[in-house]
């Protein structure tokens, strides 16, 4: 690519989820268009003058939450965001993966170009520095509430404390700024506040998210096809004239793929008629998928917003005489973590018809191939055991269908006594997309090793090309190796885009919407 096709500039345009997964997935480097630079140094001269009144303004020179009656003195106010970050930086567990730190830099990078914030400057130069140098701060993935956790430790890297990750090591973070030539930061009034507040944790998550349920969706309609066809079901389910009676925008877009994929398959000619009606698993596979892809619609819509969005508090706004210092609620990620809770949900789904076809691919009773795709059955099991880890996977995702922003707590004495779990939505969506990864993983390897042992391999082009694929890595599973060996390397392929590239010709729908419409 050349360089100005890895280059997001943020400010002229409404930003897109996408352009925050090139930054952090892809590796584009970022900037601030100069309209964008004039609202943050506007807002910034707003909280400076603000900032040596003595009339209290939230944030700016008072103490936080159950704290903002108290008035601060002026040479108080450089510790108060100093403090604010360590005090705020209290994560547990696991680190978050790269990727997952770098959007959320990202969208904090977004959310201080609205030019609302009143945020210093230099601390938005320094998060675009931390990721155009590959600086990645350690951050526990464990321990919001709604937000604050995780932007204080990517705050903590600006100001040379805690660790980072840079050129493939971990280091201390002054360490790492000193390799570059950054001296740390040292923050003035409101800017540890504007660090930890708002919402760009979860909509970073989200962003990434949403990324890995595209290619999820595109993956349910390839592999639902190869399933179908493996167990000869009937197409007339598919017709465009049934599936157009369901007025649903993503049972049309399942319906149509589905119809490309299977188009010209003898297998199934040979099939037809031979019984009036498939199982559910099979010819729901519209219904089910395109409920599914409206649900991420749906949430590609609610994260967009987000970013377009001003989420600080307090904000400072433009009004006729100046600015105002307003405290209000636009951290508060409800809509985010309602995006997440019901995206969960249709991930769920996903994974939850994919192991039932695959249920029947291996149940003798329910298919005439081998049974358990093995010819040896009884000495050898096949892939009998396989559909079981798919069924503990499934079983993992509707616990994690539960949502997490109708839990509650009160926190900071009795100031903040309605909380979002934003985060905590957008976490629990990734493991139950990574789930969902292995559970489709397992129905490919099944759907293709049924392919394998048909009479004939006259299938349709789109299915045989998925079919092929997986066979340029792996051959007829034969029992002379652990099964999950393979389960993992076909998990590592539903990782990759060049077979989706290559079925867009045949089915142009495979990728829901990448641009959402409002």
């Amino acid at each position: 690519m050349s360089e100005l096709t890895c280059h997001v500039e943020i400010g002229n345009t409404p930003p897109a989820w996408l352009e925050v997964v090139k930054v952090a997935r892809h590796g584009y480097q970022i900037s601030l268009s100069p309209s964008a630079w004039k609202k943050v140094r506007c807002a910034r001269k707003a909280v400076e003058k603000i900032a040596t009144s003595n009339v209290p303004h939230y944030g700016i020179n008072t103490g936080l939450g159950a704290l903002c009656d108290v008035v601060l003195k002026q040479d108080e106010l450089q510790r108060l965001s100093h403090h604010t970050l360590m005090s705020h930086a209290c994560g547990i567990g696991t680190p978050l993966r790269t990727e997952q730190v770098r959007a959320i830099l990202c969208c904090a990078v977004i959310n201080y170009s609205h030019g609302y914030s009143g945020i210093s400057p230099s601390v938005v130069e320094g998060l675009i520095r931390l990721l155009n140098e590959q600086i990645t701060p350690v951050v526990p993935s464990r321990g919001s509430v709604g937000y604050l956790i995780h932007m204080a430790h990517i705050g903590l890297a600006l100001i040379g404390h805690g660790d980072v990750e840079f050129r493939r090591q971990q280091m201390p973070a002054k360490q790492a700024l000193d390799a570059i030539g950054m001296p740390p930061l040292t923050l003035g009034p409101k800017d540890g506040l504007s660090l930890v507040n708002g919402t760009p944790a979860m909509t970073g998550l989200a962003c990434l998210a949403l990324d890995d349920a595209a290619r999820l969706s595109a993956w349910a309609d390839i592999i639902g096809a190869m399933s179908f066809e493996a167990l000869g079901g009937q197409l007339n389910a598919f017709m465009t004239e049934v599936t157009a009676l369901k007025c649903h925008p993503g049972v049309q877009q399942t319906g149509d793929n589905l119809r490309q994929l299977l188009t010209d398959s003898a297998h199934l000619t040979r099939h037809k008629g031979q019984r009036l009606q498939d199982a559910l698993s099979l010819r729901s596979i519209p219904q089910v998928h395109g409920a599914c892809r409206d649900q991420f619609d749906h949430a590609a819509r609610q994260v967009e917003k987000e970013l377009h969005s001003a989420t600080d508090n307090p904000l400072v706004v433009p009004v006729e005489n100046g600015y105002q210092v307003v405290s209000q609620a636009n951290p508060h990620g409800a809509s985010v973590a309602m995006a997440c809770d019901l995206l969960a949900i249709a991930v769920c789904e996903w994974s939850s018809i994919s192991e039932r076809r695959a249920y029947r691919l291996v149940t003798p009773q329910a298919n005439q191939l081998p049974p358990f795709l093995t010819t040896e059955s009884g000495v050898k099991s096949g892939m009998m055991i396989a559909h079981y880890s798919a069924a503990s996977l499934v079983a993992d995702n509707k616990r994690l269908a539960q949502p997490a922003v109708t839990d509650n707590f009160i926190t900071s004495g009795l100031q903040e006594d309605h909380l979002s779990f934003g985060e905590s939505a957008a976490l629990k969506l990734d493991k139950t997309l990574d789930n969902a990864f292995y559970v489709l993983a397992i129905e490919y390897l099944l759907a293709s090793q049924a392919l394998d042992f048909n009479d004939s391999d006259d299938y349709a082009k789109g299915t045989s090309l998925a079919w092929k694929s997986l066979r340029e890595v792996l051959p007829t599973y034969q029992e002379e190796h652990a099964l999950h060996l393979d389960i993992q390397a076909t998990y590592q392929r539903l990782q990759e885009t060049q077979v989706i590239d290559k079925l867009l010709c045949i089915a142009p729908n495979l990728l829901p919407s990448r641009q959402p419409s409002y």
